[in-house]
């Protein structure tokens, strides 16, 4: 099942660095207000707002010819499963925000599934909890923190983004190992949800 395959951050580079008090690198980096896997979005990292690819790049090779395939982007890292080679190192020294206004689920049958979409009431802005590092194929990339949802989210899907309040941000970004795993938990709260009849795929 996927995980979450899209969000939207619709504010602009200056309102986000401002949102996070942090220094604007994204002048001039083009990301669309819908992110989707394996295109760059805004991220918050070292002290900065930067763009950065979503996803970290997996080659597989092909079964027939053995050759390495065009990478696929793992944009999606489980907090059950952190300890795994791909996300252990980036998780102990690499911890980022991704500002977000909507994170969007795919609900309804295989086929005709549609677009429903998840935010926090009276939030223009939240961030989720992610990791990043930098690969040879994509440029500095980044991964959002699942874990099981709960509460309005769970009605949705089984699993939800991290999300973390802005009293948590320095805890994510700047705490021990330790610190940052007592944030991977879900959301309980209230969420808002958008059901639209936008079909899931373009």
């Amino acid at each position: 099942s996927c995980m979450c395959n899209l969000y939207r951050m619709t504010k602009n580079a200056a309102e986000v660095a401002d949102w996070f008090k942090v220094t604007n690198e994204l002048d001039g980096a083009n990301f669309s207000s819908e992110v989707y896997p394996g295109y760059p979005g805004a991220v918050i990292a070292d002290g900065a707002a930067r763009s950065m690819v979503w996803g970290f790049p997996l080659v597989l090779k092909s079964k027939r010819t053995d050759e390495p395939l065009k990478p696929k982007p793992v944009n999606n890292t489980r907090t059950d499963k952190l300890d795994s080679y791909i996300w252990r190192y980036s998780f102990a020294e690499r911890r980022c925000l991704i500002p977000l206004t909507a994170s969007a689920e795919a609900e309804g049958p295989k086929g005709g599934k549609t677009r429903t979409w998840l935010s926090l009431p009276d939030a223009d802005l939240f961030a989720v909890a992610g990791i990043w590092r930098s690969s040879d194929e994509w440029g500095d990339c980044y991964s959002m923190l699942m874990t099981d949802a709960a509460g309005d989210a769970a009605r949705v899907h089984d699993r939800m983004p991290v999300l973390l309040g802005v009293s948590h941000f320095s805890q994510w970004t700047d705490g021990t190992t330790d610190e940052a795993f007592g944030l991977c938990h879900a959301l309980t709260g209230e969420l808002e949800l958008e059901r639209t009849s936008d079909r899931w795929t373009r």
